[in-house]
């Protein structure tokens, strides 16, 4: 393996978890989340020579991923969609925290992909300035846009 694959495969180890939150955030599905997570990598790659280091890793890593899950979503959900069904749900669970969570994460996934980009961030304990330089917008609109997305969490029923 040469300098730059050590180099690359280190930084993946260090953002790994970075990574496959971005793109729990855009599936429930465990298969769709390592495509996604396959595809992140692949632009990781392809943007690694370019990266010139004028922010932090992370913050590079999250804009990357970010940028990869909401173009894919904008395709998947511009092509029909063909499901399976089962009779089972493997994800069932009827611990009332669990349920919480997986009621947020419905609700969340309902948000347009740049608003549920800016709530993962959030929820991540990123400062307002971080999620802005990742995004792309300043610190002050990521907090009228989050106060916005909250309210409108707030509206959704559980459907």
């Amino acid at each position: 393996m040469n300098k730059k694959e050590q180099t690359f495969s280190k930084m993946i180890r260090e953002q790994k978890s970075t990574i496959y939150t971005v793109c729990y955030m855009f599936s429930q599905n465990q298969d769709d989340v390592n495509d996604l997570f396959q595809e992140v990598l692949v632009n990781l790659w392809r943007g690694f020579d370019g990266f010139e280091g004028r922010s932090e890793v992370r913050t590079w890593v999250y804009r990357v991923a970010l940028n990869t899950c909401i173009s894919l979503d904008h395709k998947r959900r511009s092509r029909p969609n063909v499901s399976l069904t089962l009779d089972i749900n493997l994800f069932e669970d009827s611990d009332r925290d669990t349920q919480q969570v997986c009621m947020l994460h419905r609700r969340i996934s309902r948000l347009r992909p740049f608003d549920r980009a800016i709530v993962l961030l959030w929820l991540e304990d990123l400062s307002y300035e971080e999620i802005g330089q990742i995004v792309g917008i300043s610190e002050k609109n990521v907090s009228v846009r989050l106060f916005r997305i909250k309210e409108e969490l707030k509206r959704m029923s559980n459907n």
